[in-house]
């Protein structure tokens, strides 16, 4: 039987969607989270970012990659796969 390494950092593949509400009577519309999904493979969480964009009331949709060093428990910053639509700077991420 195979040994699996479980100190091996762990990629998670997110595609992540937003939804733009309202900041209140007579204000700006602001981004919020959505929905998120995680997947095995880069190219999944793309094509759902691609086809969530899409979708009416999803104003926009990122894929991105997320590396966890399961020893500390730290998660890394993302690497963008795909941005779609209205998605907030990476700064406000």
């Amino acid at each position: 039987m195979a040994h699996i390494d479980d100190s091996a950092p762990k990629s998670h593949y997110i595609c992540q969607t937003y939804i733009e509400t309202s900041a209140g009577a007579g204000q700006h519309t602001v981004l919020k989270i959505g929905k998120q999904f995680q997947y095995s493979k880069a190219s999944e969480a793309q094509e759902r970012a691609e086809r969530e964009a899409r979708n009416d009331g999803c104003a926009g949709a990122d894929a991105y990659v997320v590396v966890e060093d399961p020893t500390s428990g730290e998660v890394g910053a993302p690497t963008f796969l795909v941005r779609v639509g209205n998605v907030p700077e990476f700064e406000d991420f």
